[in-house]
């Protein structure tokens, strides 16, 4: 037997619909030598009672409130003690060879934080759900060919290539790097929308890249905890989100340089959620994100400018705006 070298941390919250398969696809997979930890937030549908029955050999942490992602995550991880750790939403099935594909990825260069599978839509297995995750000078996160038919874009999604974040639907971490003196751990002021986007910024800020692994195949649902695409609580979360991504991650002189694309982004998305019928939670989720920004808890969490990193930010930058042109023609 082989040293486990990757525990998968699903969190769980009323999965009953998707759980039994996503278990099963990963036990079925090549990974034999896996370790399995399920966050489960106080679910009631029974999802935790099928893993107990079903899947005794599965580690459980049961919480006695719904913790959101970021903190449900981080217990997972703290739970491990392998080199990778992958998270996993509870709405996916693993494709045979995911697991082996993401630890590849990892073994193969020391600089990789981590790495994205290529995510298709459980229910419709031509469209991409997401092929590595962008972030642009707008203040506007995307996934990479998203609803985007395979069939139709033969060979474009099945390239490695460097990402900006990986998402933590289904994805790969270098353990030790989640120490606090590192890169740290999920910041759970986010709860939960844009917590991967953050963390994979932090990795960049210190040098480390972010890959997307076409190889890596899972397939996923897609919405299953908040419901639908688009609905209010993921509206005002994602909103307040997206700013204090911005205060915690960027140095004063880069806000500055990038006020105009931001003002622009998130008057454009404020539009865009009128129309969709939630354009007072979007503003509300802009005034809780400077107020948690502004507050004791954003401040505690701000990213301290080093100069000595300065490529690093110079780096970035560029990406910001080579992202905003990478949208467009995605």
């Amino acid at each position: 037997m082989h040293a486990i070298k990757t525990t998968v941390v699903i969190p769980n919250y009323n999965g009953i619909k998707y759980i039994e398969a996503c278990l099963e696809s990963l036990y079925s997979g090549t990974a034999k030598n896996i370790d399995i930890i399920v966050v489960d937030n106080a679910s009631t549908d029974g999802s935790l009672e099928l893993i107990k029955e079903r899947f005794p050999d599965v580690r459980l942490i049961e919480n006695s409130e719904n913790t959101g992602f970021c903190s449900a995550v981080n217990q997972g991880i703290k739970a491990s003690n392998t080199p990778y750790v992958i998270l996993l939403n509870n709405d996916t099935q693993a494709g045979i060879s995911f697991v082996h594909e993401l630890e590849k990825a990892m073994d193969s260069d020391s600089r990789v934080f981590s790495a994205s599978a290529k995510m298709v839509s459980l229910y419709d297995k031509d469209k991409i759900d997401d092929a590595g995750d962008f972030y642009c000078a707008l203040g506007w996160a995307f996934a990479r060919g998203k609803g985007k038919s395979m069939s139709e874009h033969p060979g474009k999604y099945d390239k490695d290539c460097d990402i900006f974040a990986a998402c933590a639907g289904a994805a790969i971490y270098r353990r030790e790097l989640f120490d606090d003196d590192k890169v740290g751990m999920f910041d759970e002021n986010h709860f939960a929308y844009f917590e991967d986007i953050d963390i994979g910024y932090r990795a960049k800020l210190q040098g480390y890249v972010n890959r997307y692994v076409s190889g890596a195949l899972v397939y996923h649902a897609g919405s299953a905890t908040s419901g639908s695409r688009y609905n209010a609580f993921k509206t005002k979360l994602a909103s307040r989100n997206s700013v204090y991504l911005v205060y915690k991650n960027m140095p004063l002189f880069q806000i500055l340089i990038n006020m105009p694309f931001l003002i622009a982004g998130f008057a454009i998305k404020t539009l865009f959620f009128i129309k969709k019928g939630f354009g007072s939670e979007y503003v509300h989720g802009i005034v809780n994100g400077i107020k948690l920004s502004a507050g004791k808890e954003g401040r505690k969490h701000k990213q301290r400018f080093y100069l000595r990193r300065f490529p690093n930010y110079l780096k970035i930058q560029l990406l910001l705006w080579r992202n905003m042109l990478r949208f467009i023609e995605d």
